[in-house]
């Protein structure tokens, strides 16, 4: 007859403290319910606070300048070399380009198409760092006609004050077929040039124009080479990452706001998870303590019991994975339990708080099952083994 736990039973005082072991059942399930809440939780606010902007190859970019404040107006904010490569260092920034600016001024007007002309400033941005490239944006020297891409938020600001100063308002297409002069006024002499505009930008809220073209004429207009800039675009995985908000802060650098305004919301909840995390984890630790204390107490009463099985022939080894095997059932219902709760709020929340929102699947992430079935086999380890230290010492 093959023997189990149900044959030995009498031997053993199990069916005391029954307080204890459902104190230690109740505690247990709490705190798995609470460390896979959290870790579903972790994974939902990391898909939701995520920027839904299109990104180019996976990155966000952010522009990014010195913060004014009343005790540095009046001095160099521009960023030095050394503030560049210091950005480039950090692990959590994938890659930095300046944007360089004109030293010289520059007037922009468009003849009797748009009769309005100004004072503008022209940038120029690598071009890995431009949302829009056109293969028509380049310039050789000698060349009269200069590329610029547009931001699209100075169209759409032209367009709101133009009605308002009897000028007309453009298209993006009209745009691109009017004739622009740049007058370029330096300390060594002025240039002329016809311009046009190649295509519109929606990340760089600046006039670009192509690398070579403002490097020769700072070169050539005001003896510059190689300016410091006043701002950089920084390329990086996730603008919302808590690192990278916390270097920016430290560094007193400013940022767009609607490009991080999450960061700082997801930093907050992910410390509330985490903490979460870490009280679940102290719950299900003092649970397998109190199991100790009850499977201690167990041994000690049936002592007398178990040294008779021994002596009959059985095993310590048998005898172990026998009485262990009584517990395994417990531990597999109650993480089970603590997995459906957890399935019935991630379902609820997707459906009754999202509004069946596609942003977030119904079903528990992987992950979490995937701590549910560790923390299956850790108790049944823990247990077998707690229980085999305890039998040896008969």
């Amino acid at each position: 007859m093959k023997l189990s736990f149900k044959h030995i039973a009498p031997f053993l005082n199990v069916f005391q403290n029954k307080s204890s072991r459902w104190l230690g059942y109740i505690g247990l399930g709490v705190g798995v319910l609470l460390l896979l809440c959290s870790i579903q939780m972790y994974i939902n606010i990391n898909q939701l606070l995520k920027d839904k902007d299109p990104k180019k190859n996976g990155f966000d970019y952010i522009s990014v300048t010195k913060t004014i404040t009343n005790d540095n107006m009046g001095k160099d904010n521009h960023f030095t070399e050394n503030d560049i490569e210091d950005i480039r260092s950090q692990p959590f920034i994938d890659g930095v380009a300046p944007l360089k600016s004109n030293s010289f001024k520059v007037m922009a007007g468009a003849g009797d198409v748009i009769p309005f002309s100004t004072y503008i400033f022209i940038e120029s941005l690598d071009k890995d760092f431009i949302d829009t490239v056109p293969p028509n944006f380049t310039w050789q020297d000698g060349q009269a006609e200069v590329p610029i891409i547009f931001s699209s938020d100075f169209l759409e600001m032209y367009n709101v004050f133009a009605p308002g100063s009897n000028l007309p308002q453009i298209s993006e297409k009209t745009a691109g077929s009017i004739s622009i002069f740049l007058q370029c006024t330096g300390h060594n002499g002025e240039r002329l040039f016809k311009a046009r505009i190649v295509a519109f930008s929606d990340r760089v809220n600046s006039i670009l124009v192509p690398e070579n073209f403002l490097d020769e004429l700072n070169k050539q207009l005001e003896g510059v080479d190689g300016i410091n800039c006043s701002r950089v675009f920084i390329k990086t995985k996730d603008a919302n990452n808590p690192q990278l908000l916390n270097y920016l802060e430290q560094k007193n650098y400013h940022v767009n706001k609607d490009k991080t305004k999450f960061g700082r919301v997801k930093q907050i909840l992910q410390t509330i998870v985490g903490g979460l995390t870490g009280f679940g984890i102290l719950i299900i630790l003092l649970a397998m303590v109190l199991f100790s204390f009850y499977l201690q107490l167990m041994v000690a009463r049936s002592k007398e019991n178990l040294q008779l099985l021994l002596t009959l022939g059985y095993s310590p080894k048998w005898l172990s994975k026998t009485v262990a095997k009584k517990w395994t059932p417990v531990y597999i219902i109650v993480v089970l339990s603590a997995l459906i709760i957890t399935e019935i709020g991630q379902w609820s929340f997707q459906q009754f708080v999202l509004g069946d929102s596609e942003q977030l699947s119904p079903f528990i992430n992987w992950t979490a099952l995937l701590v549910a079935i560790i923390l299956v086999l850790l108790c049944i380890i823990i247990n077998y083994r707690l229980i085999k230290k305890l039998l040896n010492k008969l």
